[in-house]
């Protein structure tokens, strides 16, 4: 049957409501610079500095870029500026979200907050009970005009996805983002579909409420390269936030309306060639490891975290080098970012957990008497 169903030239995404481009009127300062135009070849007197100044041009061009975001990204979300620099390492680094907190703490606005300034494609699917497979990735409908099937995408082909709600869907609809995460394809009737670059899946879960709610597998939750805790803002901080909101129109919500679209998708996949590229010394790439290797050991620890929360490390924190406009990376942006990369990953033994204790003592712990390099 696969070879007679022929892709529908209309994807699903432009037929829901929750599939939307963001706004048109847009920057797009890297993507001309991501290839230059070619120059005239050096004369023997000129110096072998014009393509490290290039790079290095290019590189602070990135890190402005990234930094507009984040100034863009707080006027929406008040008194998370922790949770937002974390976000946006995570779609330098290329990897997923998920973020975890008590309703109302703005998780949802985060996200489409950043699908506002973002100019590519963005879709949200509201994960429920009764939600099945076929719901995220796609199915083939029958066609009563051609008299043959005809591939119908799911929301999941997109360049930002918001899984809302991820853990109330049971395991076999929460498994269906699973090749699409790794692997950056869906298999549809036999067929394996590529979907747009750059792609990031930002989910969200609320951690108090228990009933009615699915846990997260073990494969699934190690695809996450970031799990987010969101936390109560400060008192200034949500003082700020309701004399905002008290003068909006729209109810208990902030506007993200006014936000300025500040890259494309070209920009996003850009920034991620020039994170990929910033230099890290052997001894910062040891340390990753070594952090994560420590977690398999760790008194207290029933399970460690795999080769997957190494890379980890290592992506996001040439991420945060990026984003704080550092030329290499630093062992403080290694472990910036270890418990939101590791706290996932591992799973306390149970007489940490009848303690009361959580994976962020233990790990915080772990941190502190892991040796950094001094360089």
């Amino acid at each position: 049957m696969s070879e007679q169903i022929p892709e529908q030239a209309d994807n699903n995404a432009s037929d829901s409501p929750a599939h939307s481009p963001a706004n048109s009127t847009t920057q797009a300062p890297l993507a001309s610079e991501a290839t230059p135009a070619p120059e005239a070849a050096p004369t023997s007197e000129a110096p072998a500095v014009a393509a490290p100044n290039a790079a290095n041009t290019q590189r602070q061009r990135a890190s402005q870029l990234a930094q507009a975001l984040r100034g863009e990204l707080q006027k929406a979300l008040i008194g998370q500026n922790a949770v937002i620099d974390d976000v946006l390492c995570a779609l330098i680094a290329g990897g997923h979200v998920l973020v975890e907190g008590v309703p109302g703490l703005g998780k949802t606005l985060l996200v489409r907050a950043l699908a506002r300034c973002f100019g590519g494609e963005f879709a949200r699917i509201q994960f429920t009970p009764d939600l099945m497979p076929s719901d995220v990735t796609g199915h083939a409908v029958y066609d009563m005009q051609s008299e043959q099937f005809k591939l119908r995408k799911g929301p999941v082909f997109t360049n930002l996805l918001l899984a809302d709600e991820i853990n109330r869907a049971p395991a076999k609809t929460q498994a269906a983002l699973l090749e699409v995460m790794q692997e950056r394809q869906v298999t549809l009737e036999g067929r394996a579909l590529n979907v747009p670059q750059p792609f990031m899946v930002l989910a969200t879960q609320n951690p108090i409420e228990q009933e009615g709610t699915y846990p997260l597998p073990e494969a699934e939750l190690d695809r996450f390269m970031l799990k987010l805790r969101m936390d109560y803002p400060e008192q200034d901080e949500e003082l700020l936030m309701v004399r905002q909101v008290a003068r909006s129109s729209r109810a208990d919500m902030l506007d993200v309306t006014p936000l300025r679209t500040l890259l494309q998708a070209r920009d996003v996949l850009a920034l991620q060639k020039i994170a990929s590229d910033l230099p890290i010394d052997e001894q910062v790439l040891d340390y990753a490891v070594r952090i994560a290797r420590a977690t398999r050991s760790w008194p207290g620890l029933a399970m460690g975290a795999g080769p997957r929360a190494s890379i980890a490390l290592v992506r996001c924190g040439r991420a945060r080098a990026l984003l704080r406009g550092g030329d290499f990376v630093l062992p403080d942006d290694i472990k910036g970012c270890a418990l939101a990369v590791l706290r996932h990953r591992v799973r306390l033994a149970p007489e940490l957990d009848i303690e009361g204790l959580d994976a962020d003592q233990v790990l915080q712990q772990l941190l502190d008497q892991v040796p950094a390099p001094r360089l």
